[in-house]
């Protein structure tokens, strides 16, 4: 749709002379429901006790029944975190680990969600069992049999992404879910990018808690995210801050903890109406197509490869770029460094499976021009690259 892309930057706070193709990293929120989150702001600057402990405690359940009916889940199973980290935290934490125990997760994990299994599954002296899936992936069938290969009768969680960070590839949730419970092994679901990505109903996927980010592809405020349990997996699970209410319910001990400003919560309403004022479905459809069409162009102009099929892909997209670097995460950051030094260009590269690989993230407000221009400019870096050596 033509409304989509150029026409939609204004709706934007963005710096207005770069290219930014890195929505995927932390989101941007736009000017509309950053209005929102200060309207809610001053509400608690105006009589911090009276919000605080009378307005917040109503308006968060509130908030949290909006988003649970964009999400396919319940308000009472629903409740906010602060990013995608802190849920799988609170999750991990709580889960009482044993000497022989095993994990399993993907060689795709997200390095934050990798250093919190180890930091739970070392003291309890767990092992962690890595499901080796690599990149390009061919179908779902290569994610789904990496997985279940890692399985043994030793695992205790299977932790999975919903999107891949680093590679952007979707992966088959709720078929490795029914796999896992004819085992009675849980699921637990990291989900950071897929609100706002996919058309997302989490109680239909099978599993047994999910957690993702608002503030990505939903562009919430920073600040904003959500974890859900079944209801049969709430007991014993908090959050990683013990505060007033624990004890007292799911709902409870994760709604009020301390002191905070809950702004970029209540502000959630607001970032679904705006998703849905502007296409919803078509939206996601939009930038879906973008993402694969402009992959596509971009493997064929260096004679390389796209990390997956079009189908495992939701709005981004991975694509190897040439060249025989060795995949260093040094040289990636002076890669990107230089990008945005001397072309103002925010694109992200990473190294995964021998290679680099460039992640495009179409927003809303991208245009396929902005992806076009991704091969040049990344051509241009190496050739700099090359002359610093």
């Amino acid at each position: 749709m033509s409304r989509y892309g150029a026409e939609l930057k204004e709706l934007w706070p963005l710096e207005p002379d770069m290219i930014f193709l890195n929505h995927g990293s932390y989101g941007a929120a736009p000017k509309q429901v950053l209005s929102e989150q200060a309207n809610w702001q001053r509400q608690l600057e105006s009589q911090p006790c009276q919000f605080i402990n009378v307005v917040a405690p109503r308006a968060i359940r509130d908030a949290a029944g909006m988003l649970a009916n964009f999400i396919g889940t319940h308000g009472e199973d629903t409740v906010f975190v602060e990013n995608t980290t802190s849920g799988l935290n609170a999750v991990l934490q709580s889960i009482p680990f044993g000497s022989g125990d095993e994990i399993v997760i993907s060689d795709h994990i997200y390095n934050a969600t990798r250093n919190t299994v180890k930091f739970v599954a070392d003291p309890a002296g767990a092992r962690i069992v890595v499901a080796d899936i690599g990149l390009p992936v061919a179908d779902e069938d290569q994610i789904f049999n990496a997985v279940m290969a890692a399985v043994t009768p030793a695992t205790r969680l299977i932790l999975i992404d919903h999107i891949a960070s680093i590679t952007a590839v979707v992966f088959p949730v709720a078929r490795i879910a029914a796999a896992a419970r004819q085992r009675g092994i849980p699921v637990l679901v990291d989900g950071a990018h897929a609100p706002g990505m996919l058309d997302l109903d989490v109680c239909s996927l099978g599993v047994d808690w999910y957690v993702g980010n608002c503030h990505k592809w939903l562009c919430a405020p920073k600040g904003s995210a959500f974890l859900w349990a079944d209801a049969a997996r709430q007991n014993g699970l908090h959050p990683t801050v013990i505060s007033h209410d624990m004890n007292k319910g799911f709902t409870f001990e994760f709604d009020k903890i301390g002191t905070r400003d809950a702004s970029a919560w209540l502000s959630v309403p607001a970032a679904i109406s705006l998703h849905e004022d502007l296409g919803g479905t078509h939206l996601r459809k939009y930038c879906h197509n973008v993402a694969v069409a402009e992959g596509r162009a971009l493997a064929k102009r260096w004679g390389t490869q796209t990390g997956a099929s079009d189908d495992l892909f939701g709005t981004m997209a991975t694509v190897r770029m040439p060249g025989s670097l060795p995949p260093d995460r040094a040289i990636s950051e002076r890669l990107k460094t230089w990008l945005w030094v001397e072309k103002r260009a925010e694109i992200h590269i990473m190294p995964f499976a021998g290679a680099f690989w460039v992640r495009l993230s179409v927003a809303p407000y991208t245009t396929p021009e902005e992806c076009r221009a991704v091969g040049p400019l990344i051509e241009a870096a190496l050739e700099a690259l090359a002359t610093e050596a």
